[in-house]
């Protein structure tokens, strides 16, 4: 006898529709994707000087992404409360709309400076969008489809992955910079009239108070942690008392923030739910993967564009194995993770993300292209064995109506991670360039020197300027650049693998054949 649950808990109307509904929760999740996508191969063009870019140091294109990451994971928790407050697709819609206005104002910018503040007001509109779709899926999916939408809704991130670069390689070979943040204007029109007509609302019957102490300790926090590290790379040594003080006021404030939620009666992070083993554990692969990913993906820009010269369109076509892995692999990984378990498809997936870190610390300026493409191929592989299962674990760990809470701890640790990533391993590879260019800079005036030792764009654009004179220090500059990324590499594959040695002793395993569909029970009650 067929138990009519579905029809009971979820009208009738929105069960018909809700293959579309993930459709436009696909498309808002392109947008929020697309821009750092875009962005990543934007980064050559922006650091070179007026007028073709903004002449950003590597410290100013590091603080355009990390504005926008550490904005996006300082309120994602209170974004969830919000929409689960106010309703889902009411916060969507809101969310959606300043994305827009703030991607139409950074195209705009006549500084870094004015880049890195449009970027944040990107952000606070992406952080009301990323829960309340997951959120919204949760709630227009029944339990035995949720894995599958989980899994497509995770191979959108590898379309917007494969559609970033190209797009934004496109734009750059046509028209100027900007050009890059105003491409999403058209996209965030037609997602608002689709999200409008499609989407039904929905909210916590019993939604949790909103927690702003909370919210200042943790963006204050990681703003003062973030820019020490990032000061740490600019100045090549993490031992200067101004480094030193702000990251360590950076841990104090964050340490105060947890002990604060710790005894909140309405805390916005609720530290209860890192009791489960299994949900801390999927929390903690998801952000060093991010770790390992965004600190590879900063650097892996300038070795196609500034030292193999590609073109920014054709450094985009490169990224398209990485693409193509996550859309072929995201919506199967389910399968292997219902035959396999959670423990051996993550941890799985953790080591060939290693593997593929530990490759670019062998790739040098003629290392054949296609060892690359089978790299990136790989790497995105590894990333969908990861992202689908640690993402149906954390969803599924919470009770449906939390469901936007969960979202918003998944995308915080996500951003939070990719985040300390591009700050750790983008100092680790300014101090190592410096530390190996500086010895081939004696040509020049003193005054040159050090913002030629920034990075190496800095280098040669100096070069260029100095003509014939300059091109010495073009061979230089490459090869401190590619020790410099060898020596990040391997930073990156350390981090990857103490993912993969948390995940193999805290995921669970394959279930007995008869248990399959009991983890949820299990999970909940080990999280109260």
């Amino acid at each position: 006898m067929t138990r009519p649950v579905p029809a009971a808990r979820i009208p009738e109307a929105v069960h018909r529709r809700r293959w579309a509904i993930l459709g436009v929760l696909m498309l808002s999740l392109l947008i929020v994707v697309l821009d750092n996508s875009i962005l990543n191969v934007a980064i050559k063009t922006i650091a070179t000087p007026a007028p073709t870019g903004l002449g950003a140091t590597q410290s100013e294109i590091e603080w355009a992404i990390n504005s926008y990451t550490l904005v996006f994971a300082g309120l994602l928790f209170t974004a969830g409360l919000v929409g689960d407050r106010l309703g889902r697709k009411k916060v969507l819609l809101a969310g959606i709309a300043v994305f827009g206005i703030g991607s139409a104002l950074a195209a705009e910018s006549g500084s870094p400076g004015q880049l890195i503040a449009y970027r944040a007001l990107m952000a606070l509109g992406a952080a009301f969008v990323m829960p309340a779709t997951l959120a919204v899926l949760m709630n227009v999916f029944e339990r035995e489809e949720q894995p599958k939408a989980i899994g497509i809704w995770a191979g959108g991130v590898g379309l917007a992955i494969a559609i970033g670069p190209i797009t934004g390689g496109a734009l750059l070979d046509h028209f100027w910079w900007g050009s890059v943040f105003l491409v999403n204007v058209p996209i965030v029109i037609v997602a608002l009239a689709l999200m409008a007509w499609l989407v039904p609302d929905s909210r916590d019957p019993r939604p949790g108070r909103l927690d702003p102490i909370g919210v200042v300790l943790s963006v204050v926090g990681l703003v003062l942690l973030v820019y020490g590290i990032i000061k740490g790379g600019e100045l090549a040594d993490f031992t200067d008392a101004k480094v030193l003080a702000t990251s360590l006021a950076g841990v104090v404030v964050l340490a105060g923030f947890v002990v604060f939620e710790a005894r909140s009666d309405h805390p916005s992070l609720d530290v209860t739910y890192f009791r489960n083993k299994v949900f801390s554990a999927a929390m903690s692969a998801i952000a060093l993967v991010f770790f390992a990913l965004m600190g590879v993906t900063f650097f892996g820009v300038f070795y196609t564009q500034s030292v193999r010269g590609y073109s920014p369109l054709e450094s985009g076509l490169l990224m398209l194995p990485l693409a193509l892995a996550q859309l072929v692999f995201a919506p199967r990984a389910r399968l292997l993770v219902d035959r396999f378990g959670n423990r051996a498809t993550t941890t799985t997936g953790l080591l060939l993300i290693a593997v593929t870190l530990a490759a670019f610390a062998g790739f040098e300026a003629d290392t054949p292209i296609w060892l690359l493409e089978a790299d990136f191929f790989l790497m995105g592989t590894g990333m969908a064995h990861i992202m689908t299962p640690t993402s149906v674990v954390i969803m599924q760990a919470l009770p449906r109506e939390k469901a936007g809470s969960a979202s918003a701890l998944s995308n915080t640790f996500r951003q939070v991670g990719g985040a300390l990533g591009i700050a750790v391993l983008g100092s680790v590879l300014a101090t190592s360039y410096r530390d190996r260019v500086e010895g081939s800079l004696g040509v020049l005036p003193p005054g040159l020197r050090d913002t030629a030792a920034e990075s190496i764009e800095a280098t040669l654009g100096v070069a260029e300027k100095l003509g014939p004179r300059g091109e010495a220090l073009v061979g230089p500059a490459h090869d401190a650049f590619l020790h410099a990324m060898h020596v990040t590499a391997l930073c990156g594959t350390g981090v990857a693998l103490a993912g993969a040695v948390v995940t193999a002793l805290f995921l669970p395993g394959r279930p007995p054949a008869g248990r399959r569909g009991e983890r949820e029970p299990e999970l909940i009650e080990a999280a109260d």
